[in-house]
């Protein structure tokens, strides 16, 4: 699989809506869209998992469950994000053992990115690049210039994360990213399509 594809999703209390911006993600082609909903109940987040699931099955996107391995479970999501303090990646693999699922990890210095290898993570993220109000739990700034020089050289499919919007992305790829998520840009707006479409058109016209 092509390991350039732009755009990461993260959808945290989307203002259109969690199945308006899946629609959109889709419609977009966009590769990867996790669901993060940090304080709901289990059986809300599955619950909504399983809408979006609805959505994105037969497409080119595929769900990420943030964080919860029983939760990405139970809804059939197509894979499971996890951080630095949560379930380890290679017990994540035991207990989710069922073919075609992605296991992405989250990195938060060049050490952690290289230490990543030894667990084979489908693909990390690399971050926070900028200060970010989205998460309390936050690493320390990485930056734009390391961010981007770690994901250049470590060699796994990276996606950097933290704060980028479309006023910054393109400085954010010049620093050397080839993919990158984002939260706030897409869901503050009322046009996630549209956000999408314009966080895309920056890429494109970086990478290629």
């Amino acid at each position: 699989m092509n390991n350039s594809f732009g755009l990461y999703l993260i959808l945290t209390d989307p203002v259109a809506g969690y199945e308006a911006c899946t629609e959109a993600a889709v419609a977009e082609n966009i590769r990867y869209l996790q669901l993060r909903m940090k304080n709901a109940a289990r059986s809300d987040m599955v619950d909504m998992g399983k809408r979006l699931k609805s959505i994105t099955s037969g497409t080119a996107t595929r769900l990420i469950i943030n964080d919860d391995l029983e939760s990405a479970m139970d809804c059939d999501a197509d894979g499971i994000h996890l951080g630095q303090n949560d379930l380890n990646l290679t017990e994540a693999r035991k207990r989710w053992a069922k073919k075609g699922k992605i296991f992405g990890l989250s990195t938060h210095s060049r050490n952690q990115a290289f230490q990543a290898l030894e667990q084979k993570p489908d693909y990390i993220g690399i971050g926070p690049v900028f200060p970010t109000s989205t998460k309390s739990d936050t690493a320390p700034v990485v930056g734009i210039t390391e961010a981007g020089r770690i994901a250049a050289e470590v060699p796994l499919t990276a996606a950097v994360i933290g704060g980028i919007h479309s006023g910054n992305l393109d400085i954010v790829l010049q620093a050397g990213a080839t993919n990158y998520c984002v939260v706030s840009a897409v869901n503050s707006s009322t046009n996630p399509r549209s956000a999408i479409r314009e966080l895309q058109t920056i890429w494109k016209n970086r990478i290629n």
